[in-house]
C-alpha cells in the first residue's frame, strides 16, 4: 500500500520523534515492545507523540497544503504554483506518507490495548482512535479516495497493495473511531493541551460539515443532509456543554480578537491577560518562547508588507451597518456609519467590521513588531508604536495578524497555535443548520454566527432573515463571508472552496490590490504607475491564474502510484 518509506519504517521501526509542545518527551527509539505496553504511563508515553503531528504554524502560515497563502485571498513576491493552478505531479509528498505513518502508530496503541487488561488506558485508547481519525481526515481533504488502515500493517500484509478505499467509506470510519473517542476520553482534559470529549465532538463537526457540503453540493443530497445533521448535533453539544466560550474580555474592547492570537504568559497584550483566560482555544498545540518556541518565522515573515493580502479579502469585511460594501453608500448625515469609498489612502478602513482593524495596518498608522526599539515598551494606552505603517508596496495591504508586539527574538514567539477554536464551532452550527434545512432560523443564527460577528462589533446590527430580506441578501453568502473573515490566515478558505465546489470560480480570479487610479494613491505612490490596472483601476499582482477539475484533489506522488499500481491516480492527473 504505502511505500518504500513506510515500509522502511516498518523494518527498523523507531518509536518517535520530539514532540514540539509541553507534554513529556516521546518515546526513545531504543526502547521495543518488550518493555513497553506493560503500565498506563507506557502508553500515554507513547500517546504524547501524537500531539507534535498536528497543525500548527508551520504547516498552515507557510505553504503547506492547507495554507491561505493557496487560496484566492493572498498572493507572494513570487507566484505560488498551487494557487496559480500550475502545481505538477510530485515525485514523493511527506504529507501522504507522514499521515501513514502517524496511522500506524494509532494502531499501535490499540493493538496493544487489546491485551491489557485494566481500563486506566482509557484516555490513552481514545487518543489513539482520535488522532487515527484525524490523520484519515487529512489523507481525505488532500487526495480524496485513501486506503483506510485499521490494523498495524507489516511488510506482507495483502492491504500494502490494494485498490484506495472509496472517500465515503473512510469518513465513516473517520466518524466512527471518533465516536469511538468520545466514549473513551474524560469530560476534561487530564492535562492542559490534551483532549477530551468536547475535543472530539467539535472535530466530528467539522469533519462532517466538510464531508456533508462537498456531497451536497456534487449532487450527492441525501448523504450530504445525513452528514450535515450530524455536524449541527456535534456543534450543538459542544455548545451547550458551555465548556467554552468567545474571548472578549472588556479590558480589550474591539481588540479582543488581535490580541488573542498572540497570548503568552508573559505581558503580551495591554491587559495584561495570558493564556489561563482564553475559553475559546479548544484544542490547540502549545508553545513556549522557553521549552517550545514556534520556531518559524511568525512575527517578522507575517507583519506589514510580508503578506500580500488583496482586495477581494478586504471587500468582504463589512460596514459597521453589517452589510456589504456594495450596498451601503456613506451619505452624511444620513447613512454615518457606511461604506467611505476609496478616494484617499484609509477611507476603505472607516465604517467597517473591526476586526478589519485587528487583521490590518492602514497607511501611516503606528504599530509595534518584536524587535529592539520596535516593541511595546511601557503598555499603557498613550503609549504610540515606533513604526509607521507605508502601505505603498505589495498589494498595499498590510497584515497584523499572528504579529507580537513585545519584545522577544524571533522564532521564539510562544503563543499557541488554535487547531479547533470556538468560533469555528459556532460558525460550523450555523453554516450546517442552513446547508441542512435551505434555510436557518433567527435563533439558530444567534446562538452561533451572531456572537462570533458581534465579538469586537457590539453595534453591528445581527445576521438577520429580516435584514437578508430588506437589503436583498443573500443567506448563504452572509455565512460563508462570516467565516472566512474570521478564520482567515488559519488554514481554512481553500478546504472551503473546495467543499462548496466554488474554487473554478473564485480562483482563477486575478489578485488585485488596492485602488490606484483617481484615487490618491495615484499621487502618493507614483511607482506603482507601471503595475497594470484592472477596469477599476485597481493594481493587478497576478494574472493567468487557472482552476480545472483535477485540482480539487491533489496528485498521489509518483513514487507511491510506482509501488502500489492499484492506487491509480487522482482524475485528471493521469
Amino acid at each position: 500500500m504505502i511505500n518504500v518509506m513506510i515500509k522502511n519504517i516498518i523494518i527498523g521501526f523507531s518509536f518517535g520523534l520530539l514532540v514540539s509542545s509541553c507534554l513529556d518527551l516521546s518515546p526513545k527509539d531504543q526502547m521495543s515492545d518488550s518493555n513497553m505496553w506493560e503500565t498506563a504511563s507506557d502508553f500515554k508515553y507513547f500517546a504524547n507523540n501524537f500531539y507534535g503531528w498536528t497543525r500548527d504554524f508551520k504547516k498552515v502560515t507557510s505553504d503547506g497544503p492547507h495554507s491561505d497563502e493557496r487560496s484566492d485571498l493572498f498572493t507572494g513576491a513570487s507566484v505560488n504554483v498551487y494557487s496559480h493552478g500550475s502545481n505538477s505531479i510530485p515525485t514523493s509528498d511527506s504529507w501522504y506518507t507522514d499521515n501513514y505513518k502517524y496511522i500506524r502508530r494509532a494502531n499501535l496503541i490499540l493493538q496493544n490495548a487489546k491485551n491489557y487488561s485494566r481500563d486506566d488506558i482509557n484516555t490513552y485508547v481514545g487518543e489513539a482512535y482520535f488522532f487515527r481519525a484525524y490523520f484519515h481526515f487529512d489523507l481525505v481533504q488532500l487526495y480524496g479516495d485513501v486506503i483506510k488502515v485499521d490494523k498495524v500493517m507489516d511488510i506482507d500484509s495483502p492491504e500494502m497493495n490494494q485498490e484506495r478505499n472509496d472517500r465515503g467509506e473512510v469518513i465513516d470510519f473517520i466518524l466512527d473511531d471518533l465516536n469511538k473517542a468520545v466514549e473513551l476520553l474524560p469530560d476534561e482534559p487530564e492535562e492542559d493541551g490534551r483532549i477530551c470529549k468536547m475535543v472530539a465532538y467539535a472535530f466530528i463537526s467539522r469533519v462532517a460539515l466538510y464531508e456533508g457540503t462537498w456531497q451536497k453540493f456534487r449532487d450527492n443530497t441525501e448523504r450530504g443532509k445525513a452528514l450535515l445533521d450530524i455536524a449541527v448535533n456535534a456543534a450543538d453539544k459542544v455548545i451547550a456543554s458551555k465548556k467554552y466560550e468567545l474571548f472578549k474580555p472588556e479590558s480589550l474592547g474591539i481588540y479582543a480578537y488581535k490580541y488573542m492570537f498572540t497570548l503568552e504568559n508573559v505581558k503580551s497584550n495591554p491587559a495584561g491577560l495570558t493564556k489561563k483566560d482564553n475559553k475559546e482555544y479548544i484544542f490547540y498545540r502549545r508553545h513556549d518562547e522557553i521549552l517550545a518556541p514556534i520556531g518559524t518565522n511568525i512575527t517578522e515573515g507575517y507583519c506589514a508588507n510580508a503578506v500580500y493580502l488583496n482586495r477581494k479579502l478586504v471587500n468582504m469585511y463589512l460596514t459597521q451597518n453589517g452589510l456589504p460594501i456594495e450596498k451601503d453608500t456613506y451619505e452624511a448625515g444620513t447613512n454615518e456609519k457606511g461604506f467611505k469609498g476609496y478616494d484617499t489612502e484609509t477611507s476603505e478602513f472607516e465604517n467597517r467590521d473591526n476586526r478589519m482593524l485587528n487583521c490590518m495596518l492602514q497607511k501611516g498608522q503606528k504599530y509595534w513588531k518584536n524587535e529592539d526599539n520596535q516593541c511595546r515598551v511601557t503598555w499603557d494606552e498613550n503609549e504610540e508604536g515606533s513604526l509607521t505603517c507605508d502601505v505603498n508596496k505589495g498589494t498595499g495591504y498590510q497584515n497584523q495578524k499572528w504579529c507580537t508586539e513585545r519584545q522577544v527574538k524571533t522564532t521564539f514567539e510562544g503563543y499557541d497555535y488554535p487547531i479547533i477554536r470556538y468560533a469555528e464551532v459556532l460558525l460550523n452550527y450555523a453554516e450546517a443548520v442552513y446547508e441542512l434545512n435551505d434555510d436557518i432560523e433567527d435563533a439558530d443564527l444567534d446562538k452561533s454566527l451572531n456572537l462570533v460577528r458581534l465579538r469586537v462589533n457590539p453595534d453591528m446590527p445581527k445576521l438577520s432573515k429580516a435584514l437578508v430580506d430588506k437589503y436583498d441578501l443573500d443567506m448563504r453568502e452572509e455565512i460563508r463571508r462570516e467565516r472566512t473573515i474570521e478564520l482567515v490566515h488559519e488554514g481554512f478558505r481553500l478546504d472551503d472552496l473546495k467543499r462548496w465546489k466554488t474554487a473554478e470560480e473564485e480562483m482563477p480570479m486575478d489578485i488585485v490590490g488596492i485602488k490606484w487610479k483617481d484615487t490618491d494613491f495615484e499621487t502618493s505612490w507614483s511607482g506603482a504607475s507601471s503595475t497594470p490596472l484592472d477596469d477599476e483601476g485597481c493594481l493587478i499582482l497576478e494574472s493567468g491564474r487557472t482552476w480545472s477539475e483535477k485540482n480539487y484533489l491533489y496528485p498521489l506522488p509518483s513514487d507511491q502510484t510506482q509501488l502500489n499500481p492499484k492506487l491509480g491516480q487522482n482524475p485528471g492527473w493521469e
